[in-house]
């Protein structure tokens, strides 16, 4: 079979080829470059690209760069911009892989191919004759909440070669098979900024506006922040707080004021029930629009967790998620990342409303 196999220069997508290779497919490398040395945001590109070289000249595999710079920057980072603008907590990997992975990358270069792999941690199953997206044998490591946005058309020209494997087991094949990145650390945080410091790029992007930061119970003044666009709902540290620790619960966007509340324990910082619009099913809506509620799973945020919940349909493409546990932090903008009640089909995602001040 012929694939297309994104790599990145890590140890995760240098495995996926290892693994691929070792089936009898016939490989072509691709890079995706979204950044260059002159921008903000360039991810140590050079670096990456000649580990990839390396990784294909040990295969004898073709191996391109390709270049969608432009469109990363006009589709995801103008999206991650204007929803931080907006006061909303945005979520860039999922729509680079929408958009940019399987999207333009897809529609230019992995239409030729049979499939397109990738390193991530996740699985494609065949069900009732149709692919699901399905969660990873590693619960840590698993990345279906970063895929819960494509579409079946894309789904089901992807393949993840690490689905049954445990990241242990990876970096061990790594190891046995002296890969020239085996001991290479996982990247860590937003691709897209590199290097550079996140509160650093929202400032050169969207400025600063010095406002007040009010304990919520009270209205008392606590201190100042930078501008509403640094905080997010859920978030304990960066408010440069004494006495605390302090939350942040609530953001009127209009007037610029940060609420907080104290203490690990405040219920103010904990909700059951969330609101979902714009839902999209990868495969297809499991329950046919039925409007009774039915068990789910979920996650609103990356975590190895999975949250039991009922969920109700209330209207086209929007949802109501009762949360059988507390959940921290639920802020507007997230994505609501669904899964059947065994947490092992992801069906999708919507995104978390809130009524902004």
């Amino acid at each position: 079979m012929r694939i297309a196999a994104l790599i990145s220069g890590g140890v995760d997508s240098a495995v996926a080829v290892h693994l691929l290779r070792e089936q009898g497919h016939d490989l072509h490398l691709f890079y995706i470059r979204i950044g260059l040395d002159t921008d903000d945001g360039d991810c140590s590109a050079e670096e990456d690209i000649e580990m990839c070289r390396l990784i294909a000249r040990r295969y004898g595999l073709p191996f391109d760069v390709v270049t969608l710079h432009q469109e990363y920057w006009d589709n995801v980072m103008e999206y991650a911009l204007r929803t931080v603008k907006d006061g909303l907590t945005p979520n860039p990997d999922i729509m680079c892989n929408r958009v940019i992975k399987f999207g333009y990358f897809e529609q230019r270069w992995g239409k030729d191919f049979d499939l397109t792999a990738t390193g991530h941690y996740a699985s494609v199953i065949e069900q009732d004759g149709y692919k699901w997206l399905a969660t990873a044998v590693d619960p840590v490591k698993d990345q279906t909440d970063f895929l819960a946005r494509i579409s079946y058309e894309q789904l089901s020209h992807l393949s993840f070669p690490l689905g049954s494997i445990p990241k242990k087991r990876v970096r061990e094949i790594a190891v046995e098979t002296n890969m020239p990145n085996a001991y290479r650390k996982d990247s860590q945080g937003i691709c897209f900024l590199g290097k550079i410091n996140y509160n650093d790029f929202i400032a050169r992007h969207l400025g600063e506006r010095q406002g007040p930061i009010i304990e919520l119970e009270t209205g008392r003044k606590l201190g100042t922040h930078r501008g509403y666009w640094f905080h997010t709902i859920g978030q304990r540290k960066g408010l440069g707080l004494s006495g605390g620790p302090w939350y942040v619960v609530r953001k009127n966007v209009r007037d610029n004021v940060i609420y907080v509340s104290q203490g690990y324990g405040t219920e103010k910082q904990y909700g059951t029930r969330l609101h979902i619009g714009e839902m999209q099913f990868i495969t297809k809506d499991p329950w046919n629009g039925d409007e009774d509620p039915v068990e789910i799973t979920f996650k609103n945020r990356h975590s190895p967790e999975f949250n039991k919940a009922t969920m109700q349909r209330i209207g086209k493409n929007e949802y109501v998620i009762d949360s059988i546990n507390k959940i921290q932090g639920i802020a507007p903008g997230q994505f609501g990342v669904i899964y059947d009640k065994d947490s092992r089909i992801c069906y999708g995602s919507g995104i978390i409303t809130g009524q902004k001040i």
